[in-house]
């Protein structure tokens, strides 16, 4: 079955990735559900974007704990790598990843529609100034804008926000497009987010789900589904790739 999905990826004219936590779970940044997930640890009313306007510290020093920490050391695995290297190659089309860890971009990744936001950026609440993580002292109580003085929130959808309009748009037309899509490390449970794959099957695709378990989509939708870690099974299509 292996050698099967890896004909059809080589085969494929418009090869689209679609990413959830799973893929970044090798780098050492925990799933938000399940077994070990963060939620499990946190409360994610942090990320209420009611509680965050009312209660902007304490939200602040939960998100510090959350996401800045773990994510911050973190670095790309294989998947991340491979997907990269196929993109550069022509190969891999584009990538909507459900993830806010810069882990893609990081692997050399440039089409990365980033569908809930990123940690790699901060907004100003007030004049909209948005600032490079690195520009930002997260040692501060509150981040505070530089122009303004009102306090920043992190570029990431919080629950309670919709989506970015473009980024939307942008990851509905690369679903539209795919003849090929890699779904890899995702439940398939986080609307709007989940429907994407629907679209590229509804549209044609073949659908390479790539999960250490079963999804919503792997009896409704997979063409090939490997109960696999992304890091390792890609580390093995690469070697057979050549």
């Amino acid at each position: 079955m292996l050698q099967d999905a890896i004909k059809t990826i080589k085969n494929a004219k418009a090869l689209v990735a679609f990413t959830g936590a799973g893929i970044s779970v090798e780098s050492g940044i925990p799933p938000f559900r399940g077994a070990g997930g963060l939620w499990e640890r946190y409360d994610p009313s942090a990320i209420d974007i009611n509680f965050f306007y009312s209660n902007p510290k304490e939200s602040w020093r939960e998100m510090k704990k959350i996401f800045f920490n773990s994510m911050g050391q973190s670095e790309p695995n294989t998947a991340h790598k491979v997907l990269a290297d196929w993109e550069k190659k022509g190969l891999l089309k584009g990538i909507i990843t459900q993830n806010i860890d810069n882990l893609h971009q990081r692997a050399g990744s440039v089409n990365v529609k980033e569908f809930h936001g990123t940690i790699n950026y901060l907004l100003c609440t007030a004049c909209g100034k948005r600032y490079n993580l690195a520009e930002v002292d997260l040692n501060a109580e509150l981040p505070s804008c530089k122009a303004c003085g009102a306090f920043l929130k992190p570029d990431f959808i919080f629950y309670g926000e919709g989506i970015n309009p473009k980024v939307y748009q942008e990851s509905l037309d690369l679903a539209y497009t795919a003849d090929v899509m890699l779904v890899i490390g995702t439940s398939g449970e986080v609307m709007p987010a989940c429907a994407l794959p629907l679209t590229a099957k509804q549209n044609g695709a073949k659908i390479i789900e790539i999960n250490t378990l079963p999804s919503t989509y792997t009896d409704s939708i997979s063409d090939f589904y490997f109960e696999r870690k992304a890091g390792e099974l890609f580390g093995e299509i690469a070697k057979l790739f050549q």
